[in-house]
């Protein structure tokens, strides 16, 4: 096996598989300096302010004259002179291409009596302001496991009641689009189909009233959605009360639900990376796409999103767009972050973080084209905008930030019953309600963190597993996932404290 990994004949780097030492042959060019594994190696003399391509695709220009067999990364390639913004070709959907051959695959779902279908079969406790988020996680305590082992004891069908806090509701504008985006993803969370009954708790004065959201939301009361408030209820022990109370109520109902086969087209993932590396691009995210084109042929439905960091990547997702509009749509979202991140002093270069860049990584064009790699090659049906809830099967984009708890919120509320998380430099994630992976993309994190990682893509940089093998791999553990086989964040107990609900606007 070589020391390097070449990704397309026109590349103007090389990527190590393991530490490179100076005098190294790589291809033919000898190494000069130490060239850390998942970092890149100049196959060409680069003069400054000439673009570097890897996936034969512009990562960057040369911000000093860079000499063949040199170390590519911080010191010496950046954005250039107009931060990355250069023509990119977005050919509206050129590159679709004709609907596969359905496959009928199963697993073993929650069947709701609306035609949902779950993964998971949870209670959730909601607060509607921050106020309220101490005595809705005071409810779900007197349910817990690991606090209370018997306290569902009689109830095996349920796995569990979660209290889904955050730090808003208050102190925004009651019109303004932070308070739709709040309203939207709590209506998603309430409705969502791996929750068999809620309970939202409110503070009474809130600027996000329950009964303005419920009728915003076009919700209603009734034995799987039960309301109150703090104020109303006569203070903190009694609320506390008052929602253990209601949850019993709602246990035996919750009980009910049992697994049964369901059809693939029933499952809906949400895409996302953290911590992501040099071999990002190369192993995880590939073979997650490779699953998300299975999934779709399967009926089922993938959401890419973190439009951070798909910048400078977005012309390969509008290529496959079924429609101009669709395409258009995207790259509207990307000049609002454009003009987002400016008015608040910053820019979408922001971006790769610390980790990042010691994984290999060296700008945001860089992680973005690997990024897309999960978006696989299905054709594009759809663009979102946070939270809304998705109705198209097949792949889709929604618009969110790039931090991973928001993002996967966001998908969540549109209706995500699983989460996919490839992370190069370590993760320690979960999501309630919905079950989220973790997929490795190198061994030596797999070695070092197998404890939180489900599947390691590292085998693909090893030379033992192809992508196509590896995505059949990630597909089949989606599969016995939303079967309830418990991934492990689940066991570690993760998802309460990762609902974070995007806050966009003034803190008033």
């Amino acid at each position: 096996m070589t020391p390097f990994i070449r990704l397309h004949p026109a590349d103007d780097v090389l990527i190590a598989r393991a530490q490179l030492v100076g005098g190294t042959d790589v291809d033919g060019v000898k190494v000069r300096g130490i060239i850390p594994a998942g970092h890149k190696v100049a196959v060409r003399d680069i003069a400054v302010g000439e673009p570097v391509r890897r996936y034969n695709q512009i990562i960057g220009f040369a911000s000093r004259p860079i000499g063949v067999g040199e170390h590519v990364h911080t010191q010496n390639l950046d954005m250039g002179p107009d931060k990355g913004d250069f023509e990119r070709d977005y050919a509206f959907g050129q590159d679709v291409k004709p609907e596969p051959e359905r496959l009928r695959a199963t697993f073993m779902g929650y069947k709701r009596a609306d035609g949902r279908v779950a993964t998971r079969n949870y209670i959730g406790i909601l607060s509607s302001v921050n106020c309220s988020a101490t005595a809705a996680r005071a409810i779900a305590d007197q349910f817990s496991r690991q606090i209370r082992p018997e306290a569902l004891a009689a109830f095996p069908n349920v796995d569990g009641v979660v209290a889904l806090t955050h730090g808003s509701g208050c102190g925004m504008d009651t019109e303004g689009t932070g308070m739709q985006i709040l309203q939207r993803t709590l209506a998603g969370y309430a409705t969502h189909a791996n929750f068999a009954a809620v309970l939202v708790v409110g503070l009474g004065c809130e600027a996000n009233q329950i009964n303005a959201w419920l009728a915003t939301s076009s919700l209603r009361e009734g034995e799987t959605l039960r309301v109150f408030n703090i104020q109303d209820s006569g203070g903190t022990t009694k609320t506390v009360e008052k929602g253990v109370a209601l949850v019993k109520e709602m246990l035996p109902l919750a009980n009910q639900a049992k697994r049964e086969p369901c059809d693939a087209s029933h499952i809906t993932i949400g895409l996302q990376c953290g911590g992501s590396d040099g071999y990002s691009g190369i192993s995880a995210n590939p073979a997650l796409g490779a699953a998300v084109d299975l999934l779709v042929a399967h009926g089922g439905t993938a959401i890419l999103s973190e439009t951070p960091e798909i910048y400078g990547a977005e012309h390969l997702l509008t290529r496959r767009a079924v429609d101009k509009a669709i395409g258009e749509k995207l790259v509207a979202r990307i000049k609002w972050w454009e003009n987002y991140t400016a008015i608040n002093g910053g820019e979408m270069n922001n971006n790769p973080s610390p980790g990042n860049k010691a994984g290999g990584l060296t700008t945001i064009l860089e992680k973005s084209l690997g990024a897309v790699a999960k978006g696989g090659t299905s054709n594009l049906q759809a663009v979102y905008e946070y939270a809304e809830k998705v109705d198209k099967h097949g792949f889709v984009y929604m618009d969110t930030p790039g931090y991973d708890p928001v993002s996967a919120t966001g998908q969540v509320a549109g209706g995500a019953n699983m989460i996919c998380f490839t992370t190069g430099r370590g993760s320690a994630y979960g999501c309630a309600p919905s079950p989220s992976l973790k997929l490795a993309t190198n061994s030596r994190l797999w070695q070092r963190q197998e404890d939180d990682m489900d599947i390691n893509c590292g085998e693909i940089i090893d030379g033992n597993c192809s992508v196509a093998e590896m995505g059949q791999r990630i597909f089949e553990l989606v599969l016995a996932t939303a079967s309830g086989e418990a991934s492990k964040s689940e066991k570690h107990g993760y998802g309460q404290n990762e609902f974070v609900p995007w806050q966009v606007g003034a803190v008033m």
